[in-house]
């Protein structure tokens, strides 16, 4: 479709562009065009380079780290009053 227009009609899009974004826009636009694209090529490559190595290799997996549950307290410095709190999708820790 590219090959059937005209220079003209080339000259006419990119003025059209022009008007409709600004001259001060475009060259922040072309930077964050070609940052997305640098982004996209580097994850192309990893995922092929994921796809040549296989799949993920069967390593132990590392424990969980080891978090102190929270805790309610009823006033500031009152100990005697304070209450474990379960959050949702967290396993209480023993």
């Amino acid at each position: 479709m590219i090959g059937n227009l005209k220079p003209l009609e080339i000259v006419l899009i990119l003025a059209v562009i022009l008007l409709l974004f600004g001259a001060k826009k475009l060259p922040e636009m072309a930077r964050s065009l070609g940052k997305s694209a640098r982004i996209l090529k580097s994850e192309a490559k990893a995922m092929k380079k994921d796809d040549e190595t296989g799949t993920v290799s069967e390593a132990p997996a590392e424990p969980a780290p080891q978090v102190a549950p929270k805790t309610i307290q009823a006033a500031p410095g009152d100990v005697t009053s304070a209450r474990p709190v379960s959050e949702p999708g967290r396993t209480p820790q023993s």
